[in-house]
């Protein structure tokens, strides 16, 4: 019974953090965006040699949590990961408009993300490495869902993270990392010219180049064809679907980093008894 109380303390713990990391996603999801586009604004009138726009303060952290529908402030009780929005029953406390189910949803797989990668490493510096992968797929899976934008500001890091993972942890692995960042980025921008070059259409944007050669840094160039075979296989799988059920999404674009993230969690948290498998059936 001594050790069971530490251990079940643990995992509580371990949930509150990932709900909590997950709540601060939804700000990252949210905002970062925005800022983005009003730093690329401020760029382009500062090339203009226009005046600044005058505008308050915009970031992370300011201002305070509000409602996105009518402004209103988010009382603490009611901004509790989660459980906040299951007290107000997904609307807000002043307008009763619905607030979006992205927010529990998106700190939901923030506490499970947490466990499983505690579940599979333990209380570990690798651990904290793992989870801080998982958990920038996810922000940038949302992201590129909402607004089909995958922002420089997470994928290079993501990418450096996965060298320095290598460095740190598994060292002998660390020209296979760094060739896979190459080959991801060359793979997927090769893939882009030849489809520009035979349709005169866009295949995708410069943002999924940067996440696979992210995810190449992560497991190594021997992961890649795993890697694209997961993640085209999960996108033409969905696009059949919508496309049957809203035969309007026909012809229109679809978001390539959801898929790269979802390739990138199942190699995160069972990459190796899934490489097994995959070059038994290679063999």
């Amino acid at each position: 019974m001594p050790a069971t109380i530490p251990t079940l303390l643990l995992w509580l713990l371990a949930a509150l953090l990932g709900l909590s990391l997950g709540s601060f996603l939804n700000v990252v999801i949210t905002r970062l965006p925005v800022m983005l586009m009003r730093g690329w604004r401020a760029e382009a009138r500062a090339a203009l040699s226009l005046e600044p726009e005058a505008s308050p303060r915009f970031d992370l952290l300011r201002p305070s949590s509000m409602c996105p529908r009518c402004e209103a402030p988010i009382a603490w009780r009611h901004n509790l990961p989660l459980f906040g929005w299951l007290w107000l029953r997904g609307r807000c406390a002043h307008c009763h408009k619905p607030i979006s189910v992205q927010y529990p949803l998106v700190e939901l797989a923030g506490g499970l993300f947490t466990l499983a990668v505690l579940a599979l490493q333990g209380p570990t510096l690798e651990a904290a490495f793992i989870l801080g992968a998982c958990l920038t797929l996810l922000a940038l899976a949302v992201i590129d869902l909402r607004l089909q934008i995958l922002p420089d500001i997470l994928t290079l890091p993501l990418l450096w993270a996965g060298l320095l993972y290598h460095l740190l942890f598994q060292p002998l692995g660390l020209p296979d990392a760094v060739l896979g960042a190459m080959l991801g980025y060359l793979a997927l921008w090769g893939f882009h010219g030849l489809f520009q070059r035979l349709t005169g259409k866009r295949g995708m944007g410069h943002g999924d180049f940067k996440l696979l050669a992210a995810l190449g840094a992560w497991f190594g160039w021997p992961y890649l064809p795993l890697l694209l075979v997961l993640s085209a296989a999960g996108g033409a799988l969905f696009g059949l679907v919508a496309q049957a059920l809203d035969p309007r999404r026909r012809g229109q674009p679809m978001p390539f980093g959801p898929w790269l993230a979802l390739a990138g969690w199942i190699m995160l948290l069972a990459g190796e008894p899934l490489m097994a498998l995959y070059l038994q059936w290679i063999a």
